[in-house]
């Protein structure tokens, strides 16, 4: 029987979690649980190809991701039986058939982040495991305009973990903005990829310009820096 390729958008918490991508024994991941989960539902196994891998503890509200099968199912069965599979911390929340042509990673043409800072005083009781917590007070102005430097396509090599395994650093960055809500330091980021620990490694260095440590300009020294080849 030919294999249906069946697409599903997930969404979880990852305080609990090693990141998406299964690891090593004893690291909890999130691909683990919903591949034991949809194998349940399968009688089979299910291998997932996902759009995009997620680090320690990044939560996710619109991962898609996609598997094929040839077992005969409801769609609403791999939703139903999914998440009656999962824990309580990851959730499927729509399937549907795709044609063999979709792949979540492939056909992505752009992923979207939002890292949430805590900007008080005192710390969060209640947010403490779904916000970072800066006590400084920071400019969310001077974080937005230095964050335009990063507009475009550009060698990313300076917001790259060192162990990171893209075959190269150039990324597309489509929009970037920085806005505070109240006590919150909201990062929205939108590029047609992302390399391992890129952005929060882009806010660490927005963080320093926001207590005024650095000027706007700095933003852009450091894109440079790793990319512009030093003379002979």
């Amino acid at each position: 029987m030919k294999n249906k390729r069946i697409a599903l958008g997930i969404e979880y918490n990852g305080s609990l979690f090693s990141g998406y991508q299964m690891q090593t024994k004893g690291s909890r991941t999130v691909q683990e649980e919903l591949e034991k989960a949809l194998s349940k539902v399968a009688n089979e196994p299910v291998r997932l190809t996902c759009a995009g891998r997620t680090d320690t503890g990044v939560h996710a509200t619109g991962q898609v991701v996609h598997f094929d099968t040839a077992v005969q199912r409801e769609l609403k069965a791999w939703i139903l039986g999914g998440n009656t599979n999962l824990p309580r911390d990851v959730s499927i929340h729509w399937v549907r058939q795709v044609t063999e042509q979709f792949n979540a990673r492939f056909s992505a043409v752009s992923r979207s982040y939002r890292y949430i800072l805590f900007n008080r005083k005192v710390r969060s009781a209640i947010f403490q495991h779904n916000v970072a917590w800066v006590f400084e007070h920071l400019d969310a102005h001077l974080m937005n305009h230095a964050a335009q430097y990063l507009l475009g396509e550009h060698d990313f090599s300076a917001f790259r973990a060192s162990q990171c395994q893209a075959k190269h650093a150039v990324r597309e960055m489509q929009n970037i903005s920085v806005k505070r809500n109240g006590d919150y330091i909201i990062l929205d980021i939108k590029a047609n990829a992302f390399l391992h620990h890129m952005v929060r490694n882009i806010m660490g260095s927005l963080l320093v310009i926001g207590r005024g440590q650095q000027e706007t300009q700095w933003m852009q020294e450091l894109l440079r820096a790793r990319t512009e080849k030093k003379p002979a």
